[in-house]
């Protein structure tokens, strides 16, 4: 948690090289210092990298002593295999899970025993009950693959239903989106917390491509002036350090239960982002 008990957490993903290995270490250690509630730890794009995520969160945990959140999705083969990496969390003292349908490859059926995450959900939590905290995944902005915004909040709430106790957001630039669907979901009867999700902005291309796949909404005034400094890099992180810094000021002052921040398994835009947000830390 920050000075003023904010609690944050990072997400990493799995390295495959030894140089990404270290490129973590590097990023976790320089991050620790502001005592995260818990690291994340992804699954892969298309379940590419679950044996990779099972070995990094348990180096992680290990070398760390930060709580590591595992990322599980539907993608897994078998409640067999799932099975096993439970086991192996909770003798290694892991206790949190962020529980996700993930993104399937294009034209790919899946052949695992989960179609959608209230069910990955609701069989953790009928067989663990409290021996783990399930965070699932929201969409303020609406999933891809919605058709309206009554059926993603549907959605939603059956993984509630389910088991889950906490959600993070896809990241977002627009803080009235997470407003509203905070207040859409409390008129639902939803009242887990909702920790929004928080991109720094560094690498406009980047940024760009990551955006057009899960949706989220890069507005236009803040868009067209990255694409006006084209690969002016210093330019663009100093400004998307100000955007960024004003959203999530806005966020906790307005209440959101912390910060999710997607490091991309480097440390330097979030040490900045804190730095802003906590002077001194």
């Amino acid at each position: 948690m920050t000075r003023d008990g904010t609690p944050i957490s990072f997400e990493f993903f799995p390295p495959r090289t030894p140089e990404q290995e270290s490129l973590l270490e590097t990023t976790w250690r320089r991050l620790v210092r502001f005592d995260p509630e818990y690291f994340s730890m992804t699954f892969g794009a298309g379940g590419s990298s679950i044996d990779a995520t099972h070995q990094a969160v348990l180096k992680l945990s290990s070398d760390s002593g930060v709580q590591v959140a595992p990322h599980i999705s539907c993608l897994i083969d078998s409640e067999a295999h799932l099975r096993h990496f439970l086991e192996e969390y909770r003798a290694a003292g892991v206790d949190r899970l962020v529980l996700l349908r993930g993104d399937r490859p294009p034209g790919s059926v899946n052949a695992g025993p989960f179609e959608h995450a209230n069910e990955l959900v609701g069989f953790v939590h009928e067989r663990y009950g409290e021996q783990f905290t399930i965070e699932v995944g929201c969409y303020p902005e609406f999933h891809p693959e919605s058709t309206s915004p009554q059926t993603d909040l549907a959605f939603f709430r059956q993984k509630v239903d389910a088991g889950a106790s906490g959600a993070i957001t896809q990241y977002f630039y627009n803080a009235d989106s997470y407003y509203r669907f905070v207040e859409d979901c409390r008129q639902a009867g939803i009242n887990i917390p909702i920790r929004p999700g928080i991109m720094p902005i560094t690498n406009y291309r980047q940024l760009a491509r990551f955006s057009a796949i899960c949706g989220a909404e890069i507005p236009q005034w803040i868009m067209r002036r990255l694409e006006a400094w084209g690969d002016d890099l210093e330019s663009i992180r100093d400004f998307g350090l100000d955007v960024v810094s004003r959203l999530c000021e806005q966020l906790l002052r307005d209440g959101a239960p912390g910060l999710h921040i997607y490091t991309l398994n480097r440390a330097h835009a979030t040490e900045d982002l804190l730095e802003r947000l906590y002077p001194g830390s």
